[in-house]
């Protein structure tokens, strides 16, 4: 955490002082009271008097001041450090592969983002102040009191044996039962994300009752660890206070004492009393103050768990840019294998070129590696074996986000943003005009837009759930056809299409493939007129190529494929 602090030392060295500063004002009022008791009340002198009261008077509104500079500059600064952090955190979340993104809850990402880092600010904005406040307090209090009677002040000393023995308890059992909530928090946030994204399905199968059932279990369970991690701050906080009013209650009996045989003066056991009871305050916060550091200690650890993970897919040392005018789109496989972390290969040696210009359709059974293989060019997963080239140059030698703005794919299922149509379709390419986002309409037959209430610039809605099926997937497939990349991967973007308007789609892109090197992944026959030739994938291998008529002559495997696809499409 110290280098995210780094840039704010400065900042944080003043708001240092200033606390310094506003304690020094604060504390320097009980002995000028008692000064008053002892000097102007005793001697009965009204003018010195008002003289101390003009002092304590100016000094009271200095501390005042100190204080509302103080609060402003803390909140100020921790709610900067705050919006760093997360902006590190969002960043580093773009950069992690999507592997990383597939094994982590959403709900768990999103409670480290917004509870976990809520809990490390409300630390730098209250806690940490209070703990440095507190210190400082401690430090020139104990100091005074000394000075005033050191055999008073040893009372209070004393009393630091057992808060000391309370507050280590506190720290073992603490933060454990911290760590349990916020973890038991993000599964919570992720049961209701799951829960709000699957909404027509939970309906649809009439679910509602069993989700509520899984959601109150786990609301449940955060209730019951939120009550015992209470519990055990409640009780720490009561000892740190029972033993701060016994230690006040021993000063003025024996204090009362001191001064009825004239050991004390009367202004000399008020002022102790004054800075005793300023004393109270740090030793009850104690507890809290332990609390939010506990809260922050485990926050921070679960924020690491994000930013310790090291990106798989990086940049090379040596990576360079390609501009998009000197590719020309030879992509070619070269023994690629992959294999997730928990199964054996799912591509067990793949050899292929595709010639600039070149459809290729990819064809396969369901599981035979086809998704796997066309997520590689745009390295959203990196082989574990062979590579891929691009014009000769191996894709992990090029920029990723140059490599991604000349490689754009379309998936079968689309993601949409909560945004207008108009910035859903510009996301890969900012700077496109209206021209090139009416032709990526046409194409991808999704004019349909214009009929919405604001037209390009309507709303679309989280996920873009406010569209039919189609509708989304057509507007996915517009958005690539936008950034006019060197080679488009379609990742079926059909499939949600009628028949109808899928040979309306289909037609369009046959003039935009043209120059461009694609991969299409087919599930339905009728796609594979997209494609000049056609690889046959099977269990992990390329096991054919050619054209669509030469594999239906030669390849009893691609009869069986396409025959199986039809009778899912017809079913």
């Amino acid at each position: 955490m110290r280098r995210y602090l780094h840039p704010y030392r400065y900042r944080l060295g003043a708001l240092w002082t200033m606390v310094l500063l506003n304690i020094a004002a604060g504390l320097s009022i009980p002995p000028l009271v008692g000064a008053a008791i002892d000097g102007p009340i005793t001697d009965r002198d009204l003018a010195a008097l008002w003289g101390f009261i003009a002092v304590i008077a100016a000094v009271g509104a200095l501390d005042a001041l100190l204080n509302l500079t103080r609060r402003y500059f803390q909140t100020s600064t921790a709610m900067a450090i705050e919006a760093d952090i997360r902006d590190v955190i969002y960043e580093h979340l773009q950069r992690l592969h999507t592997g990383f993104h597939d094994r982590w809850q959403t709900g768990q990402l999103l409670a480290r983002v917004t509870v976990d880092l809520g809990m490390v600010r409300r630390f730098f904005a209250g806690g940490m102040i209070f703990a440095i406040s507190s210190t400082g307090m401690i430090t020139i209090i104990m100091a005074q009191l000394f000075w005033i009677e050191w055999r008073l002040a040893l009372i209070v000393a004393v009393a630091a044996v057992p808060l000391f023995l309370i507050g280590r308890g506190f720290f073992k059992r603490f933060l454990p039962a911290a760590r349990a909530e916020q973890d038991q928090s993000g599964e919570v946030s992720s049961a209701a994300e799951e829960s709000a994204n699957g909404i027509r399905a939970i309906k649809a199968l009439g679910r509602g009752p069993l989700m509520a059932a899984r959601f109150d279990e786990e609301a449940d369970r955060l209730r019951v660890l939120g009550i015992r991690k209470s519990l055990i701050a409640a009780r720490s906080w009561s000892a740190f206070g029972a033993i701060a009013s016994a230690m006040l209650g021993a000063t003025l009996v024996v204090g009362a004492i001191m001064v009825a045989n004239g050991q004390l003066t009367v202004g000399q056991l008020t002022a102790f009393i004054m800075l005793q009871l300023n004393l109270l305050w740090p030793i009850e916060a104690a507890g809290w103050v332990m609390a939010h550091g506990n809260e922050a200690m485990t926050a921070a650890d679960r924020i690491y768990e994000v930013l310790d993970t090291e990106p798989a897919i990086r940049d090379r040392p040596r990576a360079r840019a390609v501009d998009r005018s000197t590719v020309r789109g030879e992509l070619v496989f070269e023994d690629v294998r992959y294999a997730y972390d928990e199964g054996g290969e799912i591509l067990r040696g793949i050899d292929l070129t595709v010639e600039p210009g070149e459809t290729l359709a990819i064809a396969g059974k369901t599981g035979s590696g086809k998704t796997t293989m066309v997520s590689l060019p745009s390295r959203l997963n990196d082989p574990t074996g062979g590579r891929i080239t691009l014009d000769g140059v191996d894709i992990r030698d090029i920029r990723l986000a140059s490599l991604r703005r000349v490689v754009t794919t379309a998936f079968e299922e689309p993601t949409l943003f909560s945004m207008s149509v108009r910035e859903n379709l510009a996301l890969g390419r900012p700077d496109a005009d209206e021209a090139d986002l009416a032709e990526a309409v046409r194409v991808a037959q999704a004019e349909f837009v214009y009929d919405l209430p604001y037209g390009l610039d309507t709303r679309i809605g989280e996920q873009g759930l406010s569209l039919s099926g189609g509708q989304r997937q057509r507007l996915a497939l517009a958005r690539a056809v936008v950034v006019r990349p060197a080679v488009l991967v379609l990742d079926d973007p059909l499939s949600a299409l009628d028949v109808h308007t899928e040979e309306l789609v289909e037609q369009a892109l046959e003039q935009v493939l043209k120059d461009t090197t694609a991969l299409v992944v087919v599930h339905r026959p009728s796609t594979v007129a997209l494609a000049d030739r056609v690889a046959l994938l099977h269990e992990g291998r390329i096991a054919a190529v050619g054209r669509h008529s030469e594999l239906m002559e030669t390849s009893p495997e691609y009869v069986d494929v396409l025959s199986a696809e039809s009778e899912e499409v017809t079913a």
